[in-house]
C-alpha cells in the first residue's frame, strides 16, 4: 500500500535525508521518497501497525506530518486565528497610518503598511486555504510579489522623507509603537501553533513576524529620537523595515517556486 504525508518544517536536502534514515528502520516499508520542494514523504507499506511508527519517527525529529489532505492549514483552529489575525492588522493598520501622519513619523507609516499588508495577505491566506498545493503557491507568490512592493514603496517614500528631513513627535511614535508591538505580539501568539506549512502558511508567518521586529524598532527609534533631537533614527528604521520586505519577499517567492 503507497501512502503519502506532509511534512513541514523541512527546509533543505539534509532534512529529507535525515527522514529517510529514521524511517529506514522501521520494519515493513520500502520505497522511502522525501521531497523537500513538495514537503512530501511518499512511501510503500506492508503493515498498517507502522503508520504510527513512521508518524511518531517523524514527529521526534522536530517536524510537523500529516495524512495527505489532512494538512494544519485545514485545521478550524487555523481559520479561526487567520480571521483573528485579519480583524487585528487591518484595525491597526488603519490607525497607525493615521498617527503616522500625525507624528510625521515615516517610520511609523511603514509599520502601518505592514500591518496592512499583513492583514491583506492574512485574507488572501484565509480564501486559499481549501485550495489545492500549486494554487496555493501561485497564492503565495502574489504575496511575495505583494511584499516586495510594499518594500519599494517604503523605501522611496523614506528616500523623499530623508529630502525633508522633518523631526517627528516622538512622544506619539512611542505610545504608537507600543501599542502596535502588544497587537502584533497577540496576533503572532496564535499563528505560533501554525507557523510551519506549504509556502503560503510559512508567508503569513513571515508577515507576523516582520511586524514584531518592525514594532520594536519603531519603539528603539521614538527613544532615539526624543534623546538625539534628530530625524535620522526614525529614517534609518524606516529603511531597515523596507529591507526586511524585500528579504522576506525574496523568501516567500523563493518557497512558493519550490511548491509548483
Amino acid at each position: 500500500m503507497i501512502v503519502r504525508y506532509r511534512v513541514t518544517g523541512m527546509d533543505c536536502p539534509k532534512c529529507a535525508a535525515k527522514i529517510e534514515t529514521a524511517l529506514r528502520d522501521i520494519p515493513g516499508l520500502s520505497e522511502i521518497q522525501v521531497s523537500t520542494a513538495s514537503q512530501i514523504l511518499s512511501l510503500t507499506i506492508s503493515q498498517s501497525s507502522s503508520l504510527a511508527q513512521v508518524e511518531k519517527a517523524v514527529s521526534e525529529l522536530g517536524y510537523q506530518i500529516f495524512p495527505e489532505g489532512q494538512e494544519g492549514h485545514l485545521k478550524p483552529s487555523y481559520r479561526r486565528a487567520l480571521g483573528l489575525v485579519v480583524a487585528l492588522n487591518l484595525g491597526y493598520g488603519v490607525l497607525e497610518m493615521a498617527g503616522g501622519f500625525w507624528a510625521n513619523s515615516q517610520s511609523l507609516k511603514a509599520d502601518a503598511l505592514d500591518f496592512l499588508g499583513d492583514g491583506l495577505i492574512s485574507w488572501v491566506g484565509l480564501l486559499v486555504i481549501g485550495w489545492s498545493l500549486i494554487w496555493r503557491a501561485r497564492a503565495a507568490m502574489l504575496q511575495g510579489l505583494f511584499l516586495g512592493g510594499l518594500g519599494l514603496a517604503v523605501l522611496t517614500s523614506t528616500l523623499y522623507g530623508s529630502l525633508l528631513a522633518r523631526q517627528p513627535d516622538a512622544e506619539s511614535m512611542g505610545m504608537l509603537g507600543v501599542a502596535a508591538l502588544a497587537v502584533n505580539l497577540a496576533a503572532a501568539f496564535v499563528l505560533i501553533p501554525h507557523r510551519q506549512g506549504d509556502s503560503s502558511v510559512r508567508a503569513i508567518w513571515l508577515f507576523s513576524r516582520n511586524d514584531a521586529i518592525g514594532n520594536l524598532a519603531v519603539v528603539l527609534a521614538a527613544g532615539l529620537v526624543y534623546w538625539l533631537h534628530s530625524p535620522w533614527p526614525d529614517l534609518l528604521v524606516a529603511a531597515g523595515i523596507s529591507v526586511l520586505f524585500l528579504h522576506s519577499s525574496w523568501v516567500i517567492l523563493r518557497d512558493a517556486l519550490a511548491d509548483q
